[in-house]
């Protein structure tokens, strides 16, 4: 399955609520979600910085994890959110590979 990895900064309203109510977002929102697209969550955790939670996870396809993220901002607890697909080692090199054999059609201006 592809993977994806999913970022997102809460509202002021988000983190008001939860430090008024502490709660293991990943375990209580996170979890559940990915589990109802088809998916698995293989990471995740609380940072610090641009993005206030991260998980990485597998889906069945771009659609699922579309809507996943179409789900959460709809919702409205999250004022900025993104999701970067990425590629297992093996998809990786196969890139490598494939750029090994197109690298002579580009030039740069």
């Amino acid at each position: 399955m592809p993977l994806y990895m999913y970022q997102c900064a809460y509202t002021a309203e988000s983190l008001a609520a939860m430090i008024k109510e502490p709660q293991d977002r990943i375990e209580r929102a996170a979890q559940p979600l990915v589990k109802a697209i088809g998916g698995k969550l293989l990471a995740a955790g609380y940072a610090f910085g641009d993005y206030d939670i991260t998980i990485v996870y597998e889906a069945p396809d771009d659609q699922a994890a579309a809507s996943l993220a179409l789900v959460v901002g709809a919702a409205g607890a999250v004022r900025a959110a993104k999701t970067t697909k990425l590629l297992t080692g093996q998809e990786w090199v196969a890139a490598l590979r494939k750029a090994q054999g197109i690298g002579s059609a580009y030039r740069p201006a």
